[in-house]
């Protein structure tokens, strides 16, 4: 029943479409009718506001790290990692939006940030480094994605291991067309294109 209580817990935190409202607070309308149609920070850095999407990459991230932090003192150490799986799962499908959302890497590493520091820290400096190096946000992200499946699987064996792994999954499915015009070199970079 815990688990179950993680999940429901996990998965309700994560389905907080904050970059929808952000842009609606602020009176930019429906975050998903530009861009990438997503409801994460790189697409409200299409509306033109850096601040909007820097507080989307915070909430986003808050609601990971806080749907872990909940689970376990709610529930335990045993329901961390099912509370992350679900807060990505609740991000990017998020029933308030017919069960479409974004794409889960800030609601990832915020959850990375409560399930160990080392896989937070590894998948974020892999993350800035890609984007500085390429300035294309679906490549830093996804980056970072390997480096912090790679380095829990070190640092926490299955146990930290298996829920990384198939949070990276999910996040690798939810980015096949990012990953198809990354192949065709055709992914745009950061500020610039859809």
């Amino acid at each position: 029943m815990s688990l179950i209580g993680a999940a429901v817990l996990g998965f309700l935190l994560g389905s907080i479409p904050f970059g929808l409202l952000l842009t609606r607070a602020a009176g930019l309308g429906d975050i998903r009718a530009i861009g990438s149609g997503s409801i994460g920070a790189t697409n409200v850095l299409r509306t033109g506001s850096k601040a909007l999407a820097a507080g989307t990459l915070l909430l986003d991230g808050l609601k990971g790290t806080v749907a872990v932090w909940l689970a376990v003192w709610l529930l335990g150490p045993a329901a961390a990692g099912v509370a992350a799986v679900a807060a990505v799962f609740g991000h990017c499908f998020t029933p308030w939006l017919g069960f479409r959302g974004g794409k889960g890497i800030a609601t990832a590493l915020g959850a990375f940030l409560a399930l160990a520091w080392a896989v937070f820290v590894t998948a974020g400096v892999v993350w800035l480094v890609t984007a500085k190096v390429t300035r294309i946000s679906s490549a830093s992200g996804l980056a970072g994605m390997i480096a912090a499946a790679v380095v829990a699987w070190i640092v926490g064996g299955p146990g930290l291991g298996w829920p990384v792994l198939v949070i990276v999954v999910t996040i690798f499915a939810r980015h096949h067309q990012n990953i198809r015009r990354l192949l065709a070199g055709a992914e745009p970079r950061i500020g610039a294109g859809k």
